[in-house]
């Protein structure tokens, strides 16, 4: 269903279930999307719609685009509510005793984008906006894991916890204190362990560490008989290297 609308109360006014699930939902009118709504490039458009998931309450995600075989152009583009159709089916379901919950509801809300070749602007020319599931409240829809972030000055501030032997756990509340709490810091402790892994892999990969496992990895290219091994610690620290000829 394409959607053209223009103001709060006409995104609300289609189901009155609908109504029930966002009641909660007030944003600005120039917030929210509508047809012939133009963007200098698929990246500002890419930012109004994940602006727009933050202030509404639903993740979002990007789906397909389209280029232009001639000049690799993106002439089309096309945002969806994280929750649009369902996740395939798992052969290993059936081995799991666990097996994940269904998070996707189908949902049809999404937001197309095209490339208008006369102004070389990109114009939204379709627009769904009505959920089927209940949206975050705008006090917790900063949590949402397209909403997420850690900023440059968190970032200084993991990395120093971290230098002084300050565990995640630890460091993650530290910092939440100087915030009034961590809800308030935009990112969660799995987001800050994630990090922490993402930064230990570059220094590893151009560190002493790096230059030990592509010598080590290059044994192994050289001569199949040769093994090593690496033992990590619970914070994921490179502890020991072991590497041996089999004979």
């Amino acid at each position: 269903m394409i959607r053209c609308d223009s103001c709060v109360s006409d995104l609300m006014e289609d189901s009155s279930t609908n109504h029930e699930l966002n009641a909660h939902i007030d944003v600005p009118e120039n917030w929210i999307p509508h047809i012939g709504m133009e963007f200098d490039s698929v990246d500002d458009a890419w930012i109004f719609w994940l602006n727009y998931g933050g202030k509404i309450g639903f993740n979002v995600r990007k789906h397909w685009e389209n280029k232009s075989k001639k000049d690799g152009l993106v002439t089309s583009r096309r945002f969806l509510c994280a929750k649009e159709g369902y996740r395939g089916l798992d052969k290993r379901d059936n081995l799991t005793k666990n097996p994940r919950a269904e998070r996707r509801t189908g949902c049809k809300v999404r937001l197309g984008i095209s490339l208008d070749k006369t102004t070389g602007t990109y114009r939204v020319h379709d627009f769904v906006s009505e959920h089927n599931h209940v949206l975050h409240s705008q006090e917790t829809s900063h949590l949402l894991s397209s909403q997420r972030k850690i900023t440059e000055v968190q970032a200084i501030e993991i990395e120093l916890a971290d230098d002084f032997g300050i565990q995640p756990r630890a460091a993650h509340e530290f910092i939440g204190a100087h915030v009034g709490g961590t809800p308030n810091l935009g990112y969660t402790r799995r987001d800050h362990k994630n990090y922490l892994r993402s930064k230990r892999q570059r220094d590893m990969m151009y560190g002493e560490a790096g230059s030990l496992l592509r010598y080590f990895h290059s044994q192994t290219m050289e001569n199949p008989s040769f093994q090593y091994s690496v033992q990590l610690d619970c914070e994921e620290k490179i502890t020991n290297y072991f590497g041996q000829m089999q004979k």
